[in-house]
């Protein structure tokens, strides 16, 4: 549930509790060690006064005996409340022989911390031998651990008032930066809240910084651009498509009204020969809209295989010389490549059947391999005697039904659309198609694969 409800946070709430979080794990875990510092620093300190304490005796003892004592008062009792720095001089048996002053009980002679009665904070002890004459004594300093107690808890007060205002400003300067940092990204998602199909032409605001934000606004941008694209060309393709498919019904629907009308008026036969050449003409427009569609949704490619394009060229070459044209076949050699023998089945087939339908008398058909782009290419070349492609219109042939030649082309059963699925299966198989002047006098369609 934690988890859930953190998911469903903004940005700007998740960002600013993150930092917020960091930060104060470092300074809690920076204050505890400033405070180990510090004590271990001050302890040190403590220690080696009393080692240099402890250390001035034993030397004293050796040279010259056992110290005196420090005169007292005679109210001083043991106990009074020990000094900072208190020693004992104890024998081997562990006798005091010589004190700073009186306590209920002597030091440890093995070091460490002690409390003594009175004393409102701990001791150090530090301990070192000497010897006088045949005797064995420890030397024994305590000092109180008052200073370092204290300095410790007056570094409290500070970080406890300091460590929050800190985590505060934090979290209230990384709040304002993600609002900041965030606001074009709100920005943009109120305005693509507004786009629509109908409204495609809308564009989110691209902020003037160069960060992701920027980045991303421009990639929106430039999707909304593609999107749009796709819907303008769907729907003149939705468009034209109607367009092609009402001409061939009006001529079915034309001639049979007149027959209904006229029951005399068309020789016996016509009215089925008009339906079924129009019914044929519209199964092969429907069969190239269907192609273009899965082509469109990149499903052109339905398998990978080595094809061997020249006896494509060659068997289509053979289709056509039926129909009366002189066809050279001449120019066509050996060329394999890999892909889907169907779809370049109809990429030739609509390449001769395009030459064919503007050839006056001749078609010529090659197949070559060509070096070039650091490997082997397969080039196909389809030629005709007819009229030509100008320079101008040499790619735009390659769009959806475009006719340079309305009429004819209607007539001679074109659709538009034979070059277009030539481009979009040429370009699937990774070639390239390209229209130039001919030797034969008109177009010259050149399609380069990957050998």
């Amino acid at each position: 549930m934690a988890e859930l409800r953190w998911s469903r946070a903004s940005v700007r709430f998740r960002t600013t509790a993150g930092a917020v979080l960091i930060v104060a794990v470092v300074l809690v875990v920076g204050a505890i060690v400033l405070v180990a510092l510090v004590r271990a620093s001050l302890r040190d300190g403590l220690e080696a006064g009393a080692e240099q304490r402890v250390s001035s005796l034993a030397d004293e003892i050796e040279s010259g005996g056992l110290p005196d004592p420090p005169g007292r008062d005679d109210s001083d009792d043991a106990d009074d409340e020990p000094e900072e720095v208190v020693w004992q001089v104890l024998a081997a048996d562990g006798s005091v022989v010589r004190s700073s002053q009186p306590l209920a009980r002597s030091l440890p002679s093995d070091g460490g911390e002690v409390s003594l009665p009175g004393g409102e904070h701990p001791y150090l002890v530090v301990t070192e031998d000497a010897e006088w004459g045949e005797e064995e004594y420890v030397v024994v300093a305590a000092v109180a651990l008052e200073d370092v107690e204290e300095s410790t808890a007056a570094l409290l007060p500070p970080l406890l008032v300091g460590l929050p205002l800190v985590l505060l400003l934090v979290g209230g300067t990384t709040w304002l930066v993600a609002a900041r940092a965030l606001a074009p990204v709100e920005r943009i998602r109120q305005e693509a809240d507004q786009i629509t199909g109908d409204r495609l032409d809308r564009r989110v605001p691209e902020p003037a910084s160069r960060d992701e934000v920027h980045r991303l606004a421009r990639t929106v941008n430039r999707m909304l651009g593609r999107l749009e694209e796709s819907r303008d060309r769907q729907r003149q393709f939705v468009a034209d498509a109607s367009h092609e498919l009402r001409s061939p019904l009006a001529s079915i629907r034309q001639t049979a009204e007149v027959a209904s009308a006229h029951p005399d008026a068309l020789p016996p036969g016509e009215l089925a020969e008009a339906v079924l050449e129009e019914s044929d003409r519209m199964q092969r427009l429907i069969e190239q809209l269907l192609l273009l569609s899965r082509a469109d949704e990149g499903a052109a490619l339905r398998g990978r295989d080595d094809v061997d394009l020249d006896d494509l060229a060659l068997t289509e070459g053979a289709r056509v010389r039926r129909t009366g044209l002189a066809v050279d076949t001449s120019g066509v050699s050996a060329g394999r490549v890999r892909g889907d023998r169907l779809a370049l089945g109809q990429v030739v087939r609509n390449l001769v059947d395009n030459a064919a339908r503007h050839a006056r008398t001749t078609v010529s058909l090659s197949v070559r391999t060509a070096p070039g782009g650091g490997a082997d290419a397969v080039e196909l070349v389809v030629e005709d005697d007819g009229p030509g492609i100008p320079a101008a219109d040499r790619e735009r042939v390659f769009e959806r039904f475009v006719r340079l030649d309305e009429a004819r082309a209607r007539d001679a059963g074109g659709s538009g659309l034979g070059l277009a699925i030539v481009r979009e299966i040429v370009a699937a198989h990774g070639g390239t198609v390209t229209v130039d002047d001919g030797a034969l006098g008109g177009a010259r369609l050149v399609v380069r694969l990957p050998a």
